[in-house]
């Protein structure tokens, strides 16, 4: 069966790389494959199999003609580009690097509101009233905040400036050569493992976070605020694990959500 999709790839592969040609690309090896099965169950050899459906689905030039697709076989400018193991790999490690600055940044941010509510919570009780008077408390956690704020900012700019060069593959306006697609299909599910672990990570503490304000008032109302912080920093982390396996998850999606010529 690799013969007959390496076959198919090199008789497509001057072909421009319109929807039309994808969809037909599809359906071409779909037909193929069910005949090489089929012959397979009757006794045939490898060798046999291959070339007998290699005979009887080999002329693609009768094929364009058939389906009128003459016009899409003349016009090259109609090609889609297709992308090689360096592209693939230098946006899989982008998009790797642009979730870990996301979720970061988000992290900082939760983490400078966390502080925020923790030293209003310290100033409402008292805790510093003979080093700081309570509006200055409220102060020092608003410029924690700002002081956060900022580089959480840049990093969202930076992340967002190193994916502008991806910005083509989002609309899947490429194709991938199969043995390509075949090794990322291998990495998206060795990696789904990892992604729902995060997930339920994830899922786990946003839904077990509510826990802690109810064990810091058991203490005492004037504690819920710590909880509340507490709670921030939690659900922080959460978000990150969202953000940054998410955005790895996202890579692989957006690499095989075009090009797909494996039937499956």
């Amino acid at each position: 069966m690799d013969t007959i999709i390496g076959y198919l790839n090199n008789m497509f592969a001057s072909l421009p790389g319109t929807e039309q040609m994808m969809k037909l690309k599809q359906e071409l090896l779909g037909n193929m494959e069910e005949k090489y099965y089929e012959l397979k169950s009757e006794g045939k050899s490898e060798n046999e199999a291959v070339g007998i459906v290699i005979s009887e689905f080999g002329n693609i030039d009768e094929l364009i003609s058939e389906l009128g697709l003459e016009e899409a076989h003349k016009d090259p400018g109609q090609r889609l580009p297709m992308l090689d193991e360096f592209v693939v790999e230098d946006f899989i490690a982008a998009k790797r690097r642009s979730g870990l600055l996301t979720g970061l940044g988000t992290f900082l941010i939760m983490l400078g509101a966390s502080l925020l509510i923790f030293s209003t919570g310290l100033a409402e009780n008292g805790f510093m009233d003979s080093v700081f008077s309570e509006d200055a408390m409220t102060m020092l956690g608003l410029v924690a905040l700002f002081l956060l704020l900022v580089p959480a900012i840049a990093i969202f700019m930076y992340s967002g400036r190193k994916m502008e060069k991806f910005k083509y593959l989002e609309s899947a306006e490429f194709t991938l050569p199969y043995p390509l697609e075949a090794y990322i299909e291998q990495r998206q599910s060795a990696f789904a493992a990892t992604y729902t672990l995060s997930l339920i990570m994830g899922v786990c503490l946003c839904v077990l976070s509510p826990v802690i304000i109810f064990v810091a008032t058991a203490f005492g109302d004037e504690y819920s605020s710590y909880g509340a912080a507490v709670l921030l920093d939690v659900v922080a982390v959460a978000v990150f694990l969202f953000v940054y396996y998410g955005s790895i998850r996202g890579a692989y999606q957006i690499l095989l959500k075009s090009g797909d010529v494996s039937g499956k």
